[in-house]
Formats: structure tokens, sequence, C-alpha cells
């Protein structure tokens, strides 16, 4: 019988290397991703106890132009509404956000995090809030 893997999950940040906020996520996601992928490497004989909390490997992405319209549209219908001003900077629901956005995408607040497979955001520096997404990537 036969088995398709499961595929890695993707995680992207877009990015503003003029933040030092952007900077330090950039940082935290390459370093969380290398210990990640560190771990799912490991000689399958070894000890896998301690690994019960380790993060699951990912694909990041770090992209430093603002996402395209279409992606900002799916990262919107991810988050609450009440996330959305800290996405586009001054707007407050998802119809005026893309609007405002198309206009001027200079408005789009770095940085951001995707989790495209599992359908989750987290806007801003939270470093907390990021290390939590990503240990509730499903396990293999």
């Amino acid at each position: 019988m036969f088995r398709f893997r499961r595929s890695i999950d993707i995680i992207t940040l877009f990015h503003k290397p003029s933040s030092p906020a952007s900077v330090k996520i950039a940082t935290l996601l390459k370093q969380t991703s290398a210990a990640a992928s560190e771990s799912a490497t490991e000689d399958q004989a070894s000890d896998h106890s301690a690994q019960t909390t380790q993060i699951p490997e990912f694909e990041l992405t770090i992209v430093e132009d603002p996402p395209t319209p279409s992606q900002l549209e799916t990262i919107l219908d991810y988050v609450p509404k009440a996330d959305i001003p800290s996405i586009v900077a001054g707007e407050i629901n998802k119809h005026d956000a893309l609007k405002a956005f198309k206009q001027n995408n200079q408005k789009f607040q770095a940085p951001l995090v995707v989790d495209w497979n599992n359908g989750k955001v987290v806007p801003g520096a939270n470093e907390s809030a990021i290390l939590k997404m990503l240990n509730e990537l499903p396990k293999k």
C-alpha cells in the first residue's frame, strides 16, 4: 500500500529590510526553519522523545515586495476584522483595505507572516504568536 507524504507547509514573511522589527522576525524565522530542517533529517534510529515539542519542518519564503492584490485578499480572508488595520494602515474592513492597497501598496504593513497551508496570519513582530503558529503546524 502506498502512502502519500504530506507536503511541507509554506510560510511566507513579507519583509521590509529597513524595519528593525522585520529584520528581527526574518532572523527568528531563518533560525527556526534551520533548526526544524535539521531535526527532520536526524537519523531515524535516534531517540525522538525530545522532539515532541519541536517545530515541524517548513518551507520559508522571504519576500521584500508587498503581496499581490490577490495574495492580500487571501490574507484578509484569514484574519479577523480587528487585525485589518495592522495589515493595511488606516483601513478597518476588507473592501476598503483592498481598495486602498490597490491605490497605494505602501499602506501595507510589514512584517507579516503567512501560513498559506493552514490559513493563518501573524501581523507585526509578535514573536510568541509566530512561534505558536509554527508549533501548531501539522506534524508529519
